[in-house]
């Protein structure tokens, strides 16, 4: 039995076996589950499994794998549940095993959609969901051309020393490469946008071409030309909506035999005008405040600044409302080739890499929790931050607050450098930690943002720990971590009890 099966088995069973599972998507690092009867699931038999990097309980069940162990994984439990697989952000995508029909794969798959619109619903989860859904399928895209892009400023700068000569015919054809999906994100935002919305992709993509297409110049709105691409993927995400609902408007009332010709054109008509001559500019002008509030923020209120967003963002990522900071995000890289704000934010997952190292000093007998830690640490380094969170920091209460601390001074570290003028950036969303560093980039070059990134890790490292190993615990809450007699659901009560008093 290969690991993959074995793993897949073993979580299929700790849920209360194929009976109890109706649905399971596959996120980045989790599994997202639902379950007919929580009473029905084992959960310190789940923690148990080897490959498993954490749990969390909740209206549906997750199970955090890491990046590429859960792809494999939630195919074959697919295969062995003869379940409907999701991915996350593409509700359409899906794989289906066990021999179901069209009508039976289609009938479980609005089942599931059921299910997870009647739990957790509540605006605000509505919308980070949805803004999610639109810009995560575009991270490796992001990834992939922010690493070539890096690759390329470093060959770009040897050869103008004359270190590299022959790389003068290769950086040309890397630039090209690296740029090419930036130059059209706003179509790639739109098409996801208009599918969010329940509109038709390329409708929204038409729309959203619009806005970096090189012939805007010529239009003029308010005595001001208009510049292509300005608005960005603001811009896109606001015509492609709109496109949508257009587009579901004109199907109410259009006759059947006329709708292939009035429904595209009409949406694209209608919603192109608006985007010319309201959104690119009001687009535009929110893009730029963005800019500008960003850099004003780390270059006005450097450490302070820093410091508030290193140690809040562990919160937000506890919440999930660190998904609406994705366009923020992906706007500062259109605009200046990198975001500023990553870096400090990716501080908070090295305060909570020191935080972790100190449990694990501190909890010498407690060998579940231990056993945890070494497997979630990896991941963690790479800045897959889930699994220290929901499976050792925010249990035990007190750690996960002197993990915030540590990011919090990893943030000041990087923000001071940017109010002093070495600005530091990612030229993509989605890696941090040790992972960020072929994605770092600033205004004084990558060697010098890859320093002073090195150093906040540096920093958050040593802060995380001081600040866990000497204050993370009560001493009878570190008596009772480490009772002969302690496991994962003695831990949980303990956490339980020190998270009011933390």
């Amino acid at each position: 039995m290969s690991d993959i099966t074995r793993i897949a088995e073993q979580v299929t069973a700790a849920l209360g076996g194929r009976s109890n599972i109706n649905g399971i998507e596959n996120c980045m690092t989790r599994l997202r589950i639902t379950v007919a009867s929580q009473d029905s699931v084992d959960v310190p038999a789940l923690k148990r499994i080897e490959g498993v990097l954490g749990v969390v309980e909740d209206q549906t069940m997750q199970v955090i794998l890491g990046p590429g162990l859960v792809d494999e994984v939630a195919d074959e439990m697919g295969r062995i549940t003869e379940t409907m697989v999701t991915m996350e952000g593409d509700e359409q995508a899906a794989t289906a095993a066990g021999g179901l029909t069209a009508a039976e794969l289609a009938s479980r798959g609005e089942q599931i959609k059921t299910q997870r619109k009647q739990a957790n619903q509540t605006p605000l989860r509505n919308f980070l969901r949805r803004i999610a859904n639109i810009f995560l399928p575009l991270i490796p895209a992001l990834i992939a051309c922010g690493i070539i892009a890096g690759l390329n400023g470093v060959l770009t700068n040897l050869t103008v020393k004359g270190i590299t000569p022959w790389a003068t015919g290769i950086t040309p054809a890397l630039g090209a490469i690296a740029s090419g999906f930036m130059s059209l994100i706003a179509v790639f935002v739109g098409m996801n946008a208009a599918k969010e919305f329940g509109g038709t992709p390329v409708l929204g993509g038409a729309v959203a071409a619009i806005i970096p297409f090189a012939g805007v110049a010529k239009v003029t709105v308010m005595g001001q030309a208009l510049a292509p691409g300005q608005g960005g993927v603001i811009g896109a995400l606001f015509a492609a909506v709109l496109a949508a609902f257009i587009e579901r408007w004109v199907r109410k009332w259009a006759p059947r035999s006329l709708s292939m010709l009035l429904v595209p054109t009409l949406t694209v008509l209608l919603a192109g005008l608006v985007t010319l001559f309201v959104f690119m500019t009001l687009a535009g002008w929110i893009s730029t405040g963005i800019g500008s509030l960003a850099n004003g923020l780390l270059q006005t209120g450097g450490p302070l600044a820093g410091l508030v967003l290193g140690g809040l963002f562990l919160p937000l990522v506890m919440f999930g409302l660190h998904q609406a900071l994705i366009p923020i995000h992906t706007t500062l890289i259109e605009q200046a080739g990198y975001t500023i704000l990553l870096p400090v934010l990716a501080m908070a997952g090295a305060g909570q890499v020191g935080a972790t190292v100190a449990v694990y000093m501190r909890a010498k007998r407690n060998a579940s929790l231990r056993n945890t830690i070494k497997s979630a640490l990896p991941a963690g380094l790479l800045g897959v931050g889930e699994p220290l969170i929901y499976g050792v920091t925010l249990p035990l209460g007190r750690p996960f607050i002197t993990a915030c601390v540590g990011g919090a001074c990893g943030g000041a570290f990087v923000a001071l450098f940017d109010m002093l003028g070495s600005t530091v950036g990612s030229t993509a969303i989605g890696p941090s930690g040790w992972a960020m560093f072929p994605l770092v980039n600033g205004s004084k070059g990558i060697g010098t943002a890859a320093l002073i990134y090195g150093g906040g890790l540096l920093v958050a490292y040593v802060t995380g720990w001081l600040a866990t190993y000497f204050f993370g615990f009560s001493k009878e809450g570190l008596e009772a971590l480490n009772a002969p007699e302690v496991d994962e659901q003695r831990a949980d009560l303990i956490g339980e009890e020190l998270a009011p008093r933390a």
